[in-house]
């Protein structure tokens, strides 16, 4: 693979039950065009996921992605609302 080229999350998975399969790091990571830190990466953020559970992962910080939006966006809201009673517009 090229350098700089990402994976997707269901490559990765692939990638990790070789590893799990028996085969080696190293020669995995050779295979795969990657550096053995990508490999022990990716272990420590998908290890032992099913296809489901990531999906759900993904859906997951996309929704908290969403209410931190919110959040901030009523934070704006509330300072604009103090500044407007205190007279300051």
């Amino acid at each position: 693979m090229a350098k700089g080229k990402k994976h997707s999350e269901d490559e990765i998975l692939k990638v990790l039950k070789e590893i799990e399969g028996g085969a080696t790091i190293a020669s995995v990571a050779r295979a795969h065009g990657v550096t053995d830190q990508t490999i022990y990466r990716w272990r420590e953020k998908y290890g032992g996921m099913q296809s489901e559970e990531l999906k759900r992962l993904k859906e997951l910080e996309a929704e908290n992605q969403r209410l931190k939006r919110i959040v901030t966006r009523q934070a704006l809201e509330i300072d604009a609302y103090k500044e407007v009673a205190e007279g300051k517009w």
